[in-house]
């Protein structure tokens, strides 16, 4: 039986609507989700020009409704958190261990941001009569969700604060797992954070979880910089966006860290120019991370690589999502991972327009979109 939906819908000229889609029940490994929560973050608003109908959305977290019937692994009721790395578990990157990049059914690496074997039937949302795809195979920004199996992590946890569990599939992740996972941060290393947004400030929560000794944040923003000091920030400066890839900002860096830089440098502006900017940070032999997924051709001085420096780019933390999301949310529980500190301010759908601003201009760590 088919049920209506309240829904963001990318129309692909850089404009959405509020619109109501059709979903039909779950197919034998698919489930239906009642949507509670969904974060927002700027790959949303980047889904406005794919050039494409799209439902929009790719986080989020909500309560099963209906399960299909070879599903085994959820029943109605359960409280569970939407993950867009769906993993096969069967292809060479599965099998390595790396979920996160799975060849067949990730929407990043297989299908361009578009329809993968991880995707829910294509006819089973159709609005104006119309399949319709789910952004990063989800399409959270919808009352409900119709998604494979294997996008869902059950979480058990007595009065869920579902705005703070559906922030962990996207930045949180992303934040915490560049740290831990991709970078293997040791206890008593020296940090550098480029960029104190949503994903900055999960990497500085991480690395004050991982016990660095001193964690440098970095931002243009005046505001950012004393909110990175409420998730473990030791030290801020400001810098100048006049400074041509944070040149010299970096000397004053390498002065603070004895001369010589920082153990660890993450960037995470996702300004292009700023791709390379993280090895001037670090010290020989150190390691620099690219958080924010750059996808363009930047010019790099090879001499910052000297000497036996190490860069790194990972997605999405390395995510193995039934790992990490309960690790992830002990973490919340025990009060070191700071979820409910990271969401500003929350929203209805129908204010998603004024969301995507205050996103835009700087004025929330996490935004989120919350369902009645």
């Amino acid at each position: 039986m088919s049920i209506t939906s309240k829904s963001a819908i990318a129309t692909g000229d850089g404009k959405f609507i509020i619109d109501h889609v059709t979903l039909s029940d779950p197919l034998e490994n698919e489930v239906l989700v009642k949507m509670k929560a969904a974060g927002l973050c700027h790959t949303d608003y980047d889904s406005l020009s794919w050039g494409k109908p799209v439902l929009m959305g790719h986080e989020g977290a909500g309560l099963v409704t209906k399960v299909g019937s070879k599903v085994k692994n959820f029943k109605q009721g359960d409280q569970v958190i939407l993950n867009w790395a769906t993993p096969c578990m069967s292809c060479f990157q599965c099998q390595e261990g790396n979920q996160h990049i799975c060849e067949n059914n990730s929407p990043v690496v297989a299908g361009g941001n578009g329809y993968t074997p991880g995707h829910a039937h294509l006819e089973g949302t159709l609005w104006k009569g119309k399949p319709i795809e789910r952004s990063f195979n989800l399409g959270t920004l919808s009352e409900y969700a119709l998604v494979k199996e294997s996008a869902l992590v059950k979480v058990d946890h007595d009065n869920l604060n579902f705005s703070a569990a559906s922030i962990i599939s996207c930045g949180v992740m992303t934040g915490y797992g560049s740290v831990v996972n991709a970078a293997k941060l040791k206890a008593g290393s020296s940090v550098v954070v480029l960029g104190c947004g949503g994903v900055g400030l999960n990497v500085i929560n991480a690395c004050a979880i991982s016990g660095a000794a001193s964690i440098l944040a970095v931002d243009v923003n005046p505001n950012k910089l004393e909110l990175a000091k409420q998730f473990g920030a030791t030290d801020v400066m400001l810098a100048d966006k006049s400074d041509k890839g944070l040149s010299q900002l970096a000397i004053k860096v390498k002065q603070l860290f004895d001369g010589r830089g920082a153990d660890y440098a993450f960037e995470c502006t996702a300004i292009p120019s700023l791709g390379a900017a993280p090895l001037a940070m670090i010290r020989n032999a150190g390691t620099a991370v690219q958080v924010s997924g750059i996808e363009e051709e930047i010019t790099v001085d090879m001499r910052l690589f000297e000497w036996d420096k190490i860069y790194i780019n990972p997605l999405y933390g390395k995510c193995r999502p039934e790992i990490d999301f309960p690790k992830l949310m002990r973490l919340y529980k025990k009060g070191d991972l700071k979820l409910d500190q990271m969401i500003t301010r929350e929203y209805q759908l129908e204010d998603l327009q004024q969301a995507f601003d205050d996103m835009l201009q700087g004025k929330n760590a996490k935004g989120v979109i919350v369902f009645n």
